[in-house]
């Protein structure tokens, strides 16, 4: 099992990049899938048509979000815990995820890089 660590630059204040992250008609805009999603801790999501689902632990409106992602057949639980700060250029997202099986690490590092982070850097900057 594996932990991953790492900041990235958003261009939008962190009140926006929570909403990107919460709402789940922005989340189908910027991730081009349909997605499930609420701000009811206990609720389950399910992100790129279900290539990522999990379970909503923790809100906190434009600063933090913690999920619980599956992994199926794994013991222990995988937890993704999303921090914005205020940064000079928009938003600094902080990502910590715990617990990643190590057949699935490079998948997950990469899609953290490329689908979530980028896919998001992406958007705010189109608009």
């Amino acid at each position: 099992m594996k932990d991953f660590k790492k900041y990235y630059t958003i261009p939008a204040t962190p009140e926006e990049v929570y909403i990107a992250l919460t709402n789940p008609i922005t989340l189908q805009i910027w991730t081009g899938d349909e997605a499930e999603m609420s701000t009811e801790p206990g609720s389950e999501f399910s992100l790129w048509e279900g290539n990522i689902v999990g379970k909503n632990l923790e809100f906190e409106e434009g600063k933090k979000i913690v999920q619980q992602w599956y992994f199926e057949g794994e013991p222990e639980e995988s937890i993704v815990t999303i921090k914005l700060h205020p940064h000079k250029q928009g938003c600094s997202m902080e990502v910590k995820q715990t617990n990643i099986p190590d057949e699935a690490y490079q998948d997950i590092a990469e899609g953290w890089e490329e689908s979530y982070a980028g896919s998001l850097i992406a958007f705010f900057e189109e608009q």
